[in-house]
């Protein structure tokens, strides 16, 4: 799958910018590097269609996509709250309705990397699902 890159805006002014505000639903991405195993933060817009919460890569396989399929998890932090996620891969004939939805929710700013690869196989998906709480030990330090 081809990978767009973002233009040098985007990745020195915009995202920055974005992940230090709460425009439109912006939530901060973080994965463990498939590599490194270190976090990884990017700005990401999820949607949601038909009860389902979604990702879409704008640029195809890039490295949080990389990054999201070696892990299987992710967290997503918005306004200060921070959710944690499974996830999985949508197939291809699977991701119109969501890049449709996700189109109209992210706007303009995206619009040039779907004109240059209109085809929903470039444009990875991954549908989210909430991790199930996990009983933390009690206030008085026993389980």
């Amino acid at each position: 799958m081809p990978r767009l890159r973002p233009t040098a805006l985007t990745t020195r002014v915009f995202n920055p910018l974005v992940r230090r505000t709460t425009w439109w639903d912006v939530h901060t991405l973080e994965v463990a590097g498939r590599r490194s195993g270190r976090p990884h933060r990017m700005p990401v817009v999820p949607v949601d269609v038909a009860g389902h919460r979604y990702l879409v890569s704008p640029y195809g396989d890039s490295d949080w996509v990389h990054n999201v399929r070696a892990a299987g998890r992710l967290t997503l932090t918005q306004r200060g709250r921070t959710t944690a996620w499974t996830t999985v891969e949508v197939p291809v004939d699977q991701r119109p309705a969501v890049l449709r939805a996700w189109r109209r929710k992210a706007g303009w700013t995206v619009g040039v990397y779907f004109r240059k690869r209109p085809d929903p196989a470039d444009h990875p998906v991954f549908r989210l699902t909430p991790e199930e709480s996990r009983p933390g030990p009690s206030a008085t330090g026993r389980a």
